[in-house]
């Protein structure tokens, strides 16, 4: 199981840390090309939405419903085929009509999402973008539904490496329409759609050629569709209030020239650790922790939550320690050229110190909510998003008047911690497999105390690096690779992790 575990980690984990590279490069092209200008906060924008009903539909409820029952009933692979035949056909009718509403009635979704907007021309931009690159979420969610099955089947490479399609995709479009001449905006919401074909196609070949095939047909509500249904309308929920956080935050950044750019292009640069290893941790574990709670392994359940812990903690604390000394060189060297400014670069990095202090909070969320959903328990989770939103609410718009944009930040930061704080209260009455093992309860101060000294080498190596007036780029790269380096030491010189382990983990994610 450990085995297995840990490389399902890994082969998530650098499929998505390509994906997160690939998507910088992307993001340092729009930055340098469009700035945080009214084309790229309407293209912004425009792409958040089908990405926010993405996550609320697909990655969000119908996943989190879906891959427990699926991976329960693979003992049986004609019961799982015809469940997952039913699911997909079912998911596409909801879509569908989702996606023909959406485009209907985009200017009210578009106000929803940036009432700033209105009354200047990032508004008429943000429509014409989000009709074009809306039917995305058609697209992505069959190809995440798809991706579940194959995660259920100890399959991650292919779902993994479908989102770097989607970087590829941009990265071209931008470049031949800089060569060209063609509207970067236009350019940008026409790949999006393209990218959902790929993506989608890559998931399904994968499937099919491993004995899954899917194909649309008449959606009917059998008893286990009913079943699915009652578990994902209060993941549904939960999942809308998730994004109801985000919507917060692009309503007060919408209201201050240029912050729906610093906002996403911060919000980026955390996604990298919060990608690789939240997404690892959470697309293996859940289904292993389904497995486990189905053949009352309350050892094997409490091993994989803890190996889970670990690994998040290892890789996610050094990140949003080394993150919050130097945010301003990071943005400085990756995104200040051509369009974006020094201003930029300033405010960027504010908000990036923000989200990096919330960025255990995420990935610890990520670890904590498969307990429940493995229990096909969605209502817990979903009172849980609800008190975050109220708080994150009541400190963004609070804070408003007196911070500015920053605010937004700050509410998104709180609110993941205090979802991490009830989602960890409610754990009490799961027994073993929801408890920290002695090895984790040992490892973990050790962690915290590694990536604590790491962040004070860097501040001072940071001090020295201008002193000395070393190049941004040369400069960065000895904060990152230095810093890497002092943590690790350190983590080997303390125990917090061996060097035996890591050596095993790699070669098993080989």
């Amino acid at each position: 199981m450990k085995s297995g575990l840990m490389r399902g980690f890994l082969s998530v984990g650098i499929w998505t840390f390509v994906s997160r590279v690939s998507g910088f490069v992307r993001d340092i092209l729009m930055a340098a090309w469009l700035g945080t200008g009214p084309v790229a906060e309407a293209f912004l924008i425009a792409l958040s939405l089908p990405n926010m009903f993405r996550r609320f539909f697909a990655e969000g409820a119908f996943n989190t419903a879906f891959v427990p029952i699926f991976s329960k009933k693979l003992e049986n692979r004609a019961d799982a085929q015809r469940f997952a035949a039913e699911a997909f056909s079912g998911l596409l009718s909801v879509v569908l009509v989702l996606t023909a509403i959406a485009m209907i009635f985009m200017p009210v979704l578009v106000w929803l999402m940036a009432a700033g907007f209105a009354g200047d021309e990032r508004f008429a931009l943000a429509v014409e973008y989000g009709r074009i690159t809306f039917p995305y979420i058609l697209l992505i969610s069959l190809a995440s539904m798809i991706s579940g099955v194959l995660n259920a089947n100890g399959r991650f490479t292919a779902a993994a490496a479908a989102p770097v399609l989607l970087n590829l995709l941009f990265i071209i479009g931008m470049g031949l329409g800089r060569l060209l001449g063609w509207d970067l905006g236009l350019t940008l919401a026409w790949a999006t759609p393209l990218t959902g074909i790929s993506q989608l196609a890559l998931v399904w070949w994968d499937a099919h050629r491993n004995g899954w095939t899917f194909f649309p047909r008449k959606p009917r509500l059998s008893p286990d569709m009913r079943r699915l249904l009652a578990v994902a309308l209060p993941a549904a929920f939960a999942g809308g209030v998730v994004q109801l956080n985000l919507l917060i935050g692009r309503q007060v950044g919408s209201r201050f020239e240029g912050a729906i750019g610093w906002l996403s292009y911060s919000d980026r640069l955390y996604q990298l650790p919060l990608g690789v290893v939240g997404a690892a941790v959470a697309v293996v574990l859940l289904p292993e922790l389904a497995r486990r709670i189905r053949a009352e392994d309350h050892a094997g359940g409490q091993s994989a939550y803890s190996r889970a812990t670990e690994f998040g903690l290892f890789l996610t604390l050094p990140a949003a320690f080394a993150i919050a000394v130097i945010a301003e060189p990071m943005v400085a060297t990756l995104f200040e050229r051509g369009q974006f400014t020094a201003h930029d670069t300033s405010q960027t990095a504010k908000a990036l110190v923000v989200y990096a202090l919330g960025l255990p909070a995420f990935v610890l969320q990520k670890i904590l909510q498969p307990l429940y959903f493995a229990r096909e328990d969605t209502r817990t989770p979903f009172r849980f998003a609800v008190m975050s939103m109220v708080v994150n609410a009541a400190i963004a718009f609070g804070l408003m008047p007196l911070i500015g944009f920053l605010a937004a930040a700050i509410g998104t930061t709180v609110a993941a911690w205090v979802m991490v704080g009830q989602l960890w209260w409610g754990t009490r009455a799961m027994g073993q497999a929801a408890r920290a093992d002695a090895r984790l309860k040992r490892t973990a101060p050790r962690i915290i105390a590694a990536a604590a000294f790491m962040a004070v080498a860097l501040w001072f190596m940071e001090f020295w690096i201008e002193s000395v007036g070393m190049g941004r780029g040369a400069g960065l790269a000895l904060l990152v690779f230095g810093g890497a380096a002092i943590y690790f030491i350190l983590s080997f010189v303390t125990g917090a992790y061996h060097l035996s382990e890591l050596r095993a983990a790699i070669r098993r994610g080989k």
